[in-house]
């Protein structure tokens, strides 16, 4: 280490991870019960600290990984939370990324290993630090790309009906969506391909299940809700 580096304070740089998840018509978010000082007992998002031999990027799959057990899913950055006195254990500045994964998918004796549990989006407990603020703005990011991307595709089964498409998309926006208008733009969008498959969970007629076409999407990426 140079004597320019020596100079200069030292701090350590932690993840924190946004998990959302879908579930019974609501948006979840992924919480735990911290079990160490500070705020021990208390909710707080799931985290860690960037190793010497990891990116930042590849310490937050690892977090993740930590805690449910997945591997490629997806994620994205939404910013540094640096303030000076974030975090009363020690001087740390957080890079937190959002995730969304499929409910259905993760490992249920891992996340309850870490105490930790699935709680209604719009109903969230107090939370450590300033990771209310890191949820607030990972809704807001999320929102801004759901509108332009399907990447609440990543939170749904592989199979899913035309009523659990749009209530996922009103979970995420926060709104009713009218029916009818939300099922044109569907039919407009060649990549999602309805299957010879009908659900009869919600009723003796039953819905239509329908899939994602990823390869589709990427010959032709229009999609606008």
């Amino acid at each position: 280490m140079t004597e320019y580096y020596r100079q200069n304070p030292q701090f350590y740089v932690g993840i924190d991870c946004i998990i959302f998840g879908f579930d019974k018509n609501q948006l979840n978010l992924l919480l735990l019960k911290r079990n160490f000082e500070p705020a021990k007992g208390k909710w707080s998002l799931m985290g860690g600290f960037i190793q010497e031999n990891e990116s930042a990027d590849d310490a937050a799959k690892r977090v993740l990984a930590e805690l449910t057990g997945l591997q490629d899913v997806y994620m994205d950055h939404i910013g540094a939370f640096g303030a000076i006195d974030r975090d009363p254990g020690e001087r740390v500045i957080s890079l937190a990324y959002y995730a969304l994964i499929n409910i259905n998918e993760y490992d249920r004796e891992l996340v309850q290993k870490h105490n930790a549990y699935w709680v209604n989006i719009e109903k969230l407990p107090e939370l450590i630090f300033d990771h209310a603020e890191m949820v607030q703005k990972a809704r807001m990011i999320m929102k801004q790309k759901a509108s332009n991307e399907p990447i609440g595709f990543n939170l749904l089964p592989e199979l899913f009906t035309l009523t659990q498409l749009q209530t996922l998309y009103e979970a995420i926006f926060g709104e009713p969506m009218d029916k009818r208008n939300f099922r044109k733009r569907v039919a407009e969008m060649d990549f999602i391909e309805k299957t010879d498959k009908i659900d009869k969970t919600g009723s003796r007629r039953g819905a239509y299940l329908y899939k994602f076409n990823d390869k589709a999407y990427r010959k032709d990426p229009k999609f606008k809700l």
